[in-house]
Protein backbone atom coordinates (compact mmCIF):
# COMPACT_ATOMS: atom_id res chain seq x y z
CA UNK A 1 0.00 0.00 0.00
CA UNK A 2 1.10 3.30 -1.03
CA UNK A 3 2.08 5.48 1.89
CA UNK A 4 -0.48 7.52 3.97
CA UNK A 5 -1.23 11.34 2.62
CA UNK A 6 -2.52 13.81 5.32
CA UNK A 7 -3.95 16.90 4.06
CA UNK A 8 -5.11 19.88 5.72
CA UNK A 9 -7.04 22.21 3.49
CA UNK A 10 -7.52 25.24 4.90
CA UNK A 11 -10.03 27.67 4.08
CA UNK A 12 -11.82 30.72 5.32
CA UNK A 13 -15.63 30.84 6.38
CA UNK A 14 -18.45 31.24 3.97
CA UNK A 15 -16.17 28.85 1.48
CA UNK A 16 -17.41 25.65 -0.57
CA UNK A 17 -15.26 24.14 2.39
CA UNK A 18 -17.95 21.74 2.84
CA UNK A 19 -18.54 20.78 -0.64
CA UNK A 20 -14.88 19.91 -1.13
CA UNK A 21 -15.09 18.09 2.08
CA UNK A 22 -18.20 16.02 0.24
CA UNK A 23 -15.97 15.60 -3.03
CA UNK A 24 -13.13 13.82 -0.73
CA UNK A 25 -15.41 12.25 1.36
CA UNK A 26 -16.43 10.16 -1.66
CA UNK A 27 -13.36 8.73 -2.35
CA UNK A 28 -12.91 4.81 -1.41
CA UNK A 29 -9.19 5.58 -0.32
CA UNK A 30 -10.11 8.42 1.06
CA UNK A 31 -10.99 9.57 5.37
CA UNK A 32 -12.45 12.95 6.04
CA UNK A 33 -12.82 15.25 9.17
CA UNK A 34 -14.44 18.44 9.72
CA UNK A 35 -13.27 21.21 11.41
CA UNK A 36 -11.04 19.11 14.39
CA UNK A 37 -9.96 22.03 16.42
CA UNK A 38 -13.43 24.16 16.25
CA UNK A 39 -14.26 23.05 19.85
CA UNK A 40 -10.77 24.06 21.04
CA UNK A 41 -11.43 27.81 19.21
CA UNK A 42 -14.83 27.85 20.52
CA UNK A 43 -13.23 27.06 24.14
CA UNK A 44 -10.62 29.54 24.14
CA UNK A 45 -12.49 32.73 22.17
CA UNK A 46 -15.64 32.47 24.20
CA UNK A 47 -17.61 32.77 21.04
CA UNK A 48 -21.43 32.48 20.78
CA UNK A 49 -21.51 30.43 17.58
CA UNK A 50 -24.86 28.06 17.15
CA UNK A 51 -24.56 25.02 19.15
CA UNK A 52 -21.31 26.22 21.21
CA UNK A 53 -21.99 24.13 23.80
CA UNK A 54 -23.02 20.91 22.91
CA UNK A 55 -19.90 21.26 20.23
CA UNK A 56 -17.69 21.54 23.35
CA UNK A 57 -19.20 18.84 25.15
CA UNK A 58 -19.38 16.29 22.10
CA UNK A 59 -15.64 17.67 20.23
CA UNK A 60 -12.33 17.33 21.73
CA UNK A 61 -11.19 20.75 23.21
CA UNK A 62 -7.33 19.98 23.83
CA UNK A 63 -6.18 20.81 20.47
CA UNK A 64 -2.42 18.63 22.01
CA UNK A 65 -4.99 15.72 21.67
CA UNK A 66 -6.03 17.18 18.33
CA UNK A 67 -2.95 17.41 16.79
CA UNK A 68 -1.87 13.49 17.88
CA UNK A 69 -4.89 12.81 16.09
CA UNK A 70 -4.41 14.45 12.81
CA UNK A 71 -0.85 13.77 12.81
CA UNK A 72 -1.29 9.56 13.65
CA UNK A 73 -3.03 6.51 12.02
CA UNK A 74 -5.24 7.56 9.26
CA UNK A 75 -8.42 6.30 10.67
CA UNK A 76 -10.03 3.03 9.06
CA UNK A 77 -6.46 2.05 7.25
CA UNK A 78 -7.19 4.60 4.95
CA UNK A 79 -4.70 6.25 2.66
CA UNK A 80 -5.58 9.80 2.60
CA UNK A 81 -6.64 11.97 5.70
CA UNK A 82 -8.56 14.78 4.04
CA UNK A 83 -8.84 17.34 6.90
CA UNK A 84 -11.17 20.13 6.51
CA UNK A 85 -9.55 23.19 8.43
CA UNK A 86 -11.02 26.50 9.06
CA UNK A 87 -8.00 28.58 9.04
CA UNK A 88 -9.03 31.43 11.76
CA UNK A 89 -9.53 28.01 14.04
CA UNK A 90 -5.55 28.29 13.87
CA UNK A 91 -5.49 30.45 17.25
CA UNK A 92 -1.68 32.23 18.10
CA UNK A 93 -1.84 29.80 21.35
CA UNK A 94 -1.68 26.66 19.03
CA UNK A 95 1.95 25.63 18.21
CA UNK A 96 2.89 24.95 14.76
CA UNK A 97 5.57 22.53 14.48
CA UNK A 98 3.21 20.07 13.77
CA UNK A 99 2.04 22.35 10.79
CA UNK A 100 5.66 20.12 8.98
CA UNK A 101 4.03 16.51 9.39
CA UNK A 102 0.73 17.29 7.05
CA UNK A 103 0.54 18.05 3.19
CA UNK A 104 -1.02 21.72 3.28
CA UNK A 105 -3.22 23.57 0.71
CA UNK A 106 -6.04 26.43 0.91
CA UNK A 107 -9.03 27.30 -0.34
CA UNK A 108 -10.04 31.09 -1.13
CA UNK A 109 -12.73 33.03 -2.12
CA UNK A 110 -12.90 37.11 -3.30
CA UNK A 111 -13.94 38.86 -0.15
CA UNK A 112 -16.44 40.83 -2.08
CA UNK A 113 -18.81 37.36 -2.42
CA UNK A 114 -17.34 36.54 1.02
CA UNK A 115 -17.99 39.08 3.34
CA UNK A 116 -21.69 40.00 2.04
CA UNK A 117 -22.25 36.36 3.72
CA UNK A 118 -20.11 36.47 6.59
CA UNK A 119 -21.57 39.52 8.09
CA UNK A 120 -24.81 37.78 7.84
CA UNK A 121 -23.04 35.68 10.74
CA UNK A 122 -20.98 37.67 12.47
CA UNK A 123 -22.19 41.45 12.30
CA UNK A 124 -18.69 42.93 12.95
CA UNK A 125 -16.15 40.74 11.29
CA UNK A 126 -11.86 40.98 12.36
CA UNK A 127 -9.65 40.29 9.72
CA UNK A 128 -8.47 37.32 11.90
CA UNK A 129 -12.11 36.27 11.40
CA UNK A 130 -11.76 35.58 7.64
CA UNK A 131 -8.67 33.11 7.61
CA UNK A 132 -7.00 35.05 4.96
CA UNK A 133 -3.77 36.35 7.57
CA UNK A 134 -3.49 32.86 9.20
CA UNK A 135 -3.60 31.35 5.47
CA UNK A 136 -0.68 33.53 4.39
CA UNK A 137 1.36 33.10 7.90
CA UNK A 138 0.65 29.50 7.35
CA UNK A 139 2.54 29.78 4.05
CA UNK A 140 5.04 31.82 5.63
CA UNK A 141 6.12 28.73 7.79
CA UNK A 142 5.99 26.12 5.60
CA UNK A 143 8.59 28.63 3.34
CA UNK A 144 10.86 28.65 6.32
CA UNK A 145 10.42 25.00 7.17
CA UNK A 146 11.75 24.30 3.21
CA UNK A 147 8.88 23.13 2.26
CA UNK A 148 6.81 23.82 -1.31
CA UNK A 149 4.16 25.97 -1.22
CA UNK A 150 0.49 25.00 -0.65
CA UNK A 151 -1.51 24.70 -3.75
CA UNK A 152 -3.68 27.56 -3.45
CA UNK A 153 -7.68 27.10 -4.97
CA UNK A 154 -10.34 29.78 -5.83
CA UNK A 155 -13.47 28.42 -5.08
CA UNK A 156 -15.07 30.36 -8.17
CA UNK A 157 -12.52 28.37 -10.37
CA UNK A 158 -13.44 25.27 -8.67
CA UNK A 159 -17.02 25.60 -9.49
CA UNK A 160 -16.59 26.91 -13.31
CA UNK A 161 -14.65 23.63 -13.86
CA UNK A 162 -14.84 21.42 -10.94
CA UNK A 163 -12.98 18.33 -12.83
CA UNK A 164 -10.03 20.59 -14.01
CA UNK A 165 -9.29 22.34 -11.08
CA UNK A 166 -9.69 18.87 -8.69
CA UNK A 167 -7.65 17.14 -11.04
CA UNK A 168 -5.07 19.97 -10.83
CA UNK A 169 -5.12 19.78 -6.97
CA UNK A 170 -4.77 16.23 -6.81
CA UNK A 171 -1.93 16.55 -9.24
CA UNK A 172 -0.30 19.24 -7.24
CA UNK A 173 -0.78 17.26 -4.17
CA UNK A 174 0.34 13.88 -5.50
CA UNK A 175 -2.86 12.04 -5.57
CA UNK A 176 -4.35 10.70 -8.35
CA UNK A 177 -7.72 11.94 -9.37
CA UNK A 178 -10.64 9.94 -9.53
CA UNK A 179 -14.42 10.68 -11.26
CA UNK A 180 -15.66 9.91 -7.37
CA UNK A 181 -14.93 13.04 -6.73
CA UNK A 182 -17.44 14.74 -8.87
CA UNK A 183 -20.76 13.57 -7.59
CA UNK A 184 -22.11 12.35 -4.31
CA UNK A 185 -25.33 10.92 -3.01
CA UNK A 186 -27.36 13.84 -1.08
CA UNK A 187 -27.38 13.39 3.03
CA UNK A 188 -25.39 14.11 5.98
CA UNK A 189 -22.79 12.13 7.07
CA UNK A 190 -21.40 10.49 9.90
CA UNK A 191 -18.38 12.77 9.25
CA UNK A 192 -20.20 16.30 9.31
CA UNK A 193 -19.29 18.07 12.34
CA UNK A 194 -22.01 18.33 15.18
CA UNK A 195 -22.85 21.84 14.14
CA UNK A 196 -24.26 20.39 10.69
CA UNK A 197 -27.58 21.11 11.63
CA UNK A 198 -27.23 24.93 12.03
CA UNK A 199 -25.48 25.32 8.63
CA UNK A 200 -25.56 22.54 6.37
CA UNK A 201 -28.97 22.22 5.01
CA UNK A 202 -28.05 23.10 2.14
CA UNK A 203 -24.85 20.72 0.95
CA UNK A 204 -27.04 18.13 2.58
CA UNK A 205 -29.25 18.62 -0.95
CA UNK A 206 -26.49 18.59 -3.49
CA UNK A 207 -25.15 15.77 -5.01
CA UNK A 208 -22.37 17.61 -7.00
CA UNK A 209 -20.54 21.35 -7.28
CA UNK A 210 -23.01 23.57 -7.63
CA UNK A 211 -22.64 26.48 -11.13
CA UNK A 212 -20.70 29.55 -9.87
CA UNK A 213 -23.13 32.46 -9.42
CA UNK A 214 -22.07 35.85 -9.72
CA UNK A 215 -23.54 37.58 -6.72
CA UNK A 216 -24.63 41.28 -6.68
CA UNK A 217 -24.71 42.18 -3.29
CA UNK A 218 -22.34 44.91 -2.40
CA UNK A 219 -20.27 44.86 1.18
CA UNK A 220 -21.21 47.93 2.98
CA UNK A 221 -19.23 51.37 3.26
CA UNK A 222 -18.91 50.47 7.09
CA UNK A 223 -16.94 47.90 6.02
CA UNK A 224 -14.97 49.42 3.62
CA UNK A 225 -11.58 49.18 5.57
CA UNK A 226 -12.05 45.53 6.82
CA UNK A 227 -12.74 44.84 2.88
CA UNK A 228 -9.76 46.72 1.52
CA UNK A 229 -7.53 44.88 3.66
CA UNK A 230 -9.31 41.26 2.60
CA UNK A 231 -8.78 42.08 -0.81
CA UNK A 232 -4.76 43.29 0.12
CA UNK A 233 -4.33 39.53 1.95
CA UNK A 234 -6.99 37.86 -0.97
CA UNK A 235 -4.94 38.82 -4.10
CA UNK A 236 -1.60 37.87 -2.47
CA UNK A 237 -2.76 34.21 -2.53
CA UNK A 238 -4.72 34.73 -5.86
CA UNK A 239 -1.71 35.50 -7.83
CA UNK A 240 -0.28 31.87 -6.55
CA UNK A 241 -3.43 29.89 -7.03
CA UNK A 242 -3.57 26.66 -9.46
CA UNK A 243 -4.23 28.75 -13.07
CA UNK A 244 -7.71 27.11 -14.89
Amino acid sequence: MAEAIRIAMWSGPRNISTAMLRSWGNRTDTFVCDEPLYAHYLSVTGLDHPGRGEIIAHDEGDWHKVVAWLTGPVPQGKRVFYQKHMAHHLLPSIERDWLAELTHCFLIRDPREMLTSLIKHLPSPTIEDTGLPQQIEIAEFLRTMGRAAPPIVDARDMLEDPRGMLGKLCDALGVQFTDDMLAWPAGPRETDGIWAKHWYAAVEQSTGFQPYRPKDEVVPDEFGDLLTTCIECYEQLYEQRLQP
